[in-house]
């Protein structure tokens, strides 16, 4: 587990509060129900494991709490999906777009929004207990990633799961980062950003049961391009079969997807 540069929580807070996530997957005016549509055609279509790995239908009639909610792409499709969403962003920025986002797609009554550190969430959000608790690519960018795990406790039952993603240490990415090609975030200066081996994983996961761990994506678009909206692949992955890359993207994914509940 590395890259925490000695940042508090407020530094986390002012870097995202900045250039919240994915703010720039559209060109639209933002707030708008056309920018909307664009971040989310975008997101899925870099990233399209995400629905897959949250399964947004399953939790119709559920309770779904997610944690770092960004700009709330993961949030509205829960929500239209049918859930009962309690989403929860460290960044007043990215919340303000996320609760403009609830009002265009007319879900507010479906998505209750919390300003908090996930770190001392039970000081900030009531603490029910949840069908899902979720929270993809937010809890390596905290300073004390264990803190928010024994907090998540607290809003599951026995019957409740958790689906999380952590960046990967053995993974392209991660290579990339460390021989100084590439950077944790579309941004630079990124004050935390672990990643983790599997091993690593499971024992942050102390009190839970890992049901099951996976790894996925690898981002195969050439940078200065990809900033334009125009989706060439890198030479040394367009030469590849599709099988082979997906092996890849199995092997030595940046994204490692995680489903546990409590142990019993």
């Amino acid at each position: 587990m590395e890259l925490s540069l000695g940042s508090n929580i407020q530094t986390v807070q002012a870097y995202w509060n900045a250039r919240p996530c994915n703010i720039r997957h559209s060109t639209q005016p933002v707030g708008t129900k056309e920018y909307f549509d664009e971040v989310e055609r975008r997101k899925y279509f870099v990233e399209p494991h995400i629905p897959e790995f949250a399964q947004f239908a399953r939790w119709r009639g559920m309770r779904v709490l997610e944690i770092g909610c960004g700009i709330g792409t993961d949030t509205i499709n829960f929500a239209r999906a049918g859930a009962s969403v309690t989403a929860v962003d460290l960044s007043d920025e990215s919340l303000k777009i996320a609760k403009r986002r609830a009002k265009v797609f007319g879900l507010e009554n479906k998505i209750d929004f919390f300003q908090a550190n996930a770190e001392e969430l039970t000081s900030h959000v009531p603490t029910h207990k949840y069908d899902l608790v979720y929270s993809f690519g937010v809890i390596h960018h905290t300073p004390n990633p264990q803190r928010v795990i024994v907090q998540i406790q607290h809003y599951m039952a026995p019957s409740s799961e958790l689906r999380i993603m952590l960046y990967a240490k053995h993974s392209w990415k991660n290579i990339m980062i460390e021989a100084g090609f590439d950077q944790p975030e579309a941004q630079t200066g990124c004050p935390v950003a672990f990643t983790f081996t599997r091993d690593e994983a499971a024992n942050l996961l102390e009190g839970f049961e890992i049901m099951e761990i996976r790894q996925d994506h690898i981002f195969p678009f050439i940078i200065e391009k990809y900033i334009k909206y125009e989706y060439e692949i890198a030479p040394w992955f367009s030469a590849m079969p599709k099988e082979m890359f997906e092996a890849l993207e199995k092997s030595l994914g940046w994204h490692m997807l995680i489903t546990a509940r409590l142990a019993r």
